[in-house]
């Protein structure tokens, strides 16, 4: 199957490499052709390794390709572990990636940097396969560095807007934060096993999870809980988790279908898995797994608020993002990794699909993408209209939909792991992630109401021109609507309680919450039943719905008097409780300033003005006073040279 892997990998780079370096000469057809067949050969690839593994016997294989370096004994090497989980990953990216290859041709076909678009999205598949398929932390370092460098390069595609500029800027940076404990995670793993590779490090786990380090001097901490930690402050980075989220919905800045990507299936999905794949390591620290628990139930609740006030569609999606990727980490720190990656899955269909028809939109409204300045869309955009109605309800997690199984089996998992006396941390994180169900419906439908139902707010020119996009949009709207819809209802039981993953995912008995619930399980149909006696999430999804619909569409009034009533709440969501503060006015400002003192009281003052030019100085003022003894006249010197030698003899005399 090697020959398997390295095509899946290679499609997509020699593609980017065409268009990028050969595009002008290709022209704009057979630029988008050789990227959509690379990718394209690759996600036929990738859904035929995930058929070998499930029903052709294939078995999980660690594939070594060559030793790039070795240093010290420490082996750096190139290679692919490919087993269920990986290609799980293998088919979510480059499936919605294809999608979105075959979607920016009608997206971006006025656009002059058409080649050098569909070169970075290409490019981008091949970051995320190498990420997802690699069996050691140098590839894996690689892959998350190169997926954060092109995520940089299409945030700021338009790269003569200002905002774009700043927005690319500020994804950087941040991530730069996230990949710096990261490398000290990678750091910590190497110093304790002298090995990158995943398979001998696992093996030494143990041996890790006994042993401590002293990061404060006197103070030993858990050397697991460190290296986990600082793992995850890199995933906090790459799947925008409080505090390091505030690149995510600036990332907006960027066309349409890179959103979808970036969101849906690549860059933020990062983190997710690594944690996955760090299974086997995350499960010998209680520790690790509270804070990674924490840090989710932060960021679903609290991120989704945002959502509410937010009025531009692709933000409005970009804040649902931000929340169901705390649903995924919540789940994570559970020691529900099949939840988070289930979820990961489905999210990956129904995200692609709202923001592509959140595109369809834009489109058809001439780049309009204040919501209020829409209404009654549904006529004149029926495709993208029911599409993005499954994305909705798949989205709040409406029964029968793939968000709904992936969802509420993640809150179940989140219950039962505060009824099997883990502590007050899973407390909080039921609380959080159940809240959250009304609070993702109360912010997706005011959204998809004020679009595609009510008045028409659009201008008449606007409304004059409006009608559904080409069929380049809408095919791959109706093929992410398809599993956004079923997928869930088969793939629920072998991916949670069947064993799917085998030994790619780690969980001790202690903290199985799955194995329990799979006790419960008895089909996708019960499990449906289930949720409308047992949970309350079904009903609170209903009720944002309906407070939506009430609020947006039959008392239109009524959400500018609770803004006014509570301006102090609507205030601190308007500011995004002040976290851009934070980071702008706070740390980049200080590191301005800090940077401003150095650079005039140290540089120019300090070092050049007293070491550098000081110097100088005082050997100009030194010749010039000693210049003034240089009158030319004889006498002057004879006196001088009396003056010295009656100076010398009165020493000589004063020694004797």
């Amino acid at each position: 199957m090697i020959e398997y892997y390295l095509t899946i990998v290679l499609a997509p780079l020699l593609a980017a490499i065409a268009a990028g370096l050969f595009g002008k000469r290709l022209g704009r057809a057979a630029s988008h052709w050789v990227t959509i067949l690379g990718v394209g050969l690759s996600c036929v690839l990738s859904f035929y390794v995930m058929y070998q593994m499930l029903w052709g016997g294939a078995v999980a294989e660690n594939i070594y390709l060559y030793t790039w370096a070795v240093t010290d004994g420490l082996r750096m090497e190139i290679g692919f572990l490919v087993d269920r989980l990986t290609a799980l990953m293998m088919v979510v990216v480059t499936f919605v990636s294809f999608m979105v290859h075959v979607y920016t041709v009608g997206y971006m076909k006025d656009d002059p940097g058409y080649q050098r678009f569909f070169s970075y999205i290409s490019l981008f598949t091949f970051s995320m396969l190498m990420l997802v398929m690699s069996n050691n932390f140098l590839q894996l370092f690689f892959g998350w560095e190169a997926v954060g460098l092109v995520s940089y390069l299409l945030i700021g595609f338009w790269f003569k807007r200002e905002t774009a500029i700043f927005a690319n800027l500020k994804a950087f940076l941040v991530n730069r934060v996230g990949d710096f404990g990261f490398i000290l995670g990678i750091a910590g793993i190497v110093m304790f096993t002298n090995s990158l590779d995943y398979v001998e490090v696992f093996a030494q786990a143990e041996s890790i999870a006994d042993q401590s380090i002293e990061v404060i001097p006197g103070t030993p901490w858990n050397a697991m809980s460190v290296i986990c930690i600082l793992l995850f402050i890199g995933a906090m980075g790459k799947s925008a988790q409080v505090p390091l989220h505030v690149w995510l919905p600036d990332s907006m800045e960027g066309p349409t279908p890179i959103s979808a990507l970036i969101h849906a299936a690549t860059m933020v999905t990062a983190g997710i898995f690594m944690v996955a794949r760090m299974s086997p390591l995350f499960e010998l620290s209680v520790t690790a797994l509270g804070v990674v628990i924490l840090i989710g139930s932060f960021t679903a609740f609290f991120m989704g608020l945002l959502g509410i006030v937010q009025n531009d569609i692709k933000r409005v999606i970009a804040y649902s993002t931000l929340s169901q990727l705390g649903y995924m980490t919540v789940a994570l720190g559970a020691s529900a990794y099949s939840a988070a990656i289930f979820h990961l899955m489905t999210h990956a269909f129904f995200k692609a699909l709202l923001f592509l028809a959140a595109g369809s939109v834009i489109i058809a409204m001439h780049h309009e993408q204040d919501i209020r300045k829409m209404g009654g869309l549904r006529k004149y955009l029926p495709i993208t209209y029911w599409t993005a109605l499954i994305g909705s309800v798949a989205l709040i997690g409406f029964p029968g939909t793939a968000g709904f199984f992936s969802k509420d089996a993640l809150i179940e998992a989140v219950r039962y792991s505060h009824w099997l006396g883990q502590g007050p941390v899973y407390w909080i994180a039921y609380l959080s992630v159940l809240l959250g169900v009304f609070v993702t419906a109360l912010y997706t439908f005011p959204m998809f109401f004020l679009v595609f139902h009510g008045k028409e707010r659009m201008d008449d020119d606007v409304k004059s021109h409006l009608h559904e996009t080409s069929w380049v949009i809408t095919g791959p709207l109706i093929l992410l609507a398809i599993p956004a819809a079923i997928i869930g209802w088969f793939t629920i039981e072998p991916v949670l309680f069947g064993g799917f993953f085998g030994d790619a995912i780690v969980v001790t008995s202690a903290h199985d919450v799955l194995g329990r619930m799979g006790e419960e399980f008895h089909g996708s149909w019960e499990f449906l039943k289930h949720s409308f006696v047992t949970g309350p999430a079904v009903y609170l999804a209903a009720a944002g719905v309906f407070t939506a619909w009430f609020l947006y569409l039959k008392r239109p009034e009524i959400p500018a008097k609770i803004a006014t009533r509570f301006s102090s709440v609507y205030t601190l969501l308007e500011r995004k409780y002040y976290f851009d503060d934070l980071w702008i006015k706070g740390f980049a400002a200080g590191g301005r300033r800090i940077g401003q003192f150095l650079w005039i009281r140290g540089d120019e003052q300090l070092i050049d003005g007293i070491l550098v030019n000081g110097t100088a100085n005082s050997v100009v003022r030194l010749a010039a006073t000693l210049r003034q003894l240089q009158t030319g006249y004889l006498y002057h010197y004879a006196f001088a040279m009396i003056i010295a030698l009656t100076s010398f003899l009165g020493w000589l005399l004063w020694l004797h």
